[in-house]
């Protein structure tokens, strides 16, 4: 399987995704093997804005981190309440539209799903709906009611239950059908549904909202002796980033949950990439093994240079008070 792996300075996260999402729906064959390429930023500059540690950002703060506080946004944002009355389960989600996506064009639009980490939101990763949307792709962010940010609110005592609640398999598998359900009820929402194409749709996520990823993509996992797949076919390429292993899974059963995966996927993670949550920790080296273990699919790997497990969230000072900005 054709795979090319390169490894950047933690400079330009969305550059990178944006335009290989781009070239890669339209170029699906693009996917060569390469040695790995080192690239550095020569620029050291930190960013003026006192970096704020908070689970929810300031959109005024993150643009003025990002440098593009006095950029004109080229796209509207509409947000959804919507209900899933099979499940009895809100899908609250967050729409950045490009605006200059003419109506007279129908199924034109590329759209990408977003699936946050555990205790995110809809407004989190606010960066990436934007650079795609003044791009002109179209990014749909979902929040996940059961390991959103509602975890964070409870009390110290309460937050690990709810963290082990938050990663039991029916939270996992609800997750997947939220994708499932936030894409249909687009698809089937005016004025939207006109212009999306449905042969360009990506799906993405962080740490947790990356499984989930992977689940829609078409990893397969096995429960009391029966496979659970929660293949979403409309999905042609997936963004993974920062990606935890399967539960309980070795090697061998990766290989195998993977397997099933054959469209194209690019991996996001950086060298210190580390999950270190109450009752659960991941090292770096485990993004990569994900990466290595998909022998079925068309693959990318860009690796950041020093960044942590959170600079790819909105938390401007989680991952590194200098780096988080670039």
């Amino acid at each position: 399987m054709k795979s090319a792996t390169l490894k950047f300075s933690c400079r330009s996260l969305m550059a990178i995704c944006g335009l290989v999402f781009v070239f890669t729906i339209n170029q699906q064959s693009a996917f060569a093997q390469t040695k790995p390429i080192e690239i550095f930023s020569g620029s050291s500059k930190k960013s003026s804005d006192e970096a704020v540690s908070r689970w929810q950002s300031n959109p005024a703060e993150l643009k003025k981190a990002l440098g593009e506080e006095n950029q004109i946004d080229q796209f509207t944002v509409q947000e959804f309440a919507w209900m899933d009355n099979e499940r009895n389960r809100r899908v609250p989600a967050k729409l950045y539209w490009p605006n200059q996506t003419a109506s007279s064009k129908p199924q034109t639009t590329q759209l990408l799903i977003f699936s946050h980490g555990l205790g995110g939101s809809r407004d989190g990763y606010s960066y990436i709906g934007r650079y795609l949307a003044q791009n002109g792709i179209a990014s749909l962010h979902l929040q996940h009611v059961g390991s959103d940010r509602a975890i964070w609110s409870a009390s110290v005592f309460e937050i690990p239950y709810l963290l082990k609640q938050a990663a039991r398999d029916e939270e996992a598998i609800n997750r997947a059908k939220d994708f499932q359900f936030g894409l249909t009820q687009l698809l089937n929402l005016a004025p939207y549904a006109h212009a999306i194409n449905p042969q360009t749709i990506a799906a993405a996520g962080h740490s947790y909202g990356a499984n989930t990823t992977l689940l829609v993509s078409g990893a397969t996992v096995e429960r009391d002796g029966v496979a659970i797949s929660l293949k979403d076919p409309r999905v042609k390429m997936a963004v993974v980033m920062s990606s935890p292993p399967f539960y309980g899974a070795d090697t061998e059963s990766t290989k195998k949950i993977l397997s099933s995966i054959t469209i194209p996927t690019l991996h996001i993670t950086a060298t210190e990439d580390v999950i270190t949550v109450p009752g659960y920790y991941s090292k770096a080296s485990d993004r990569i093994q994900i990466f290595e273990n998909m022998n079925h699919s068309p693959k990318n790997l860009v690796v950041f240079k020093e960044g942590s497990h959170n600079i790819f969230s909105d938390r401007l000072s989680t991952g590194g008070k200098d780096l988080n900005p670039q």
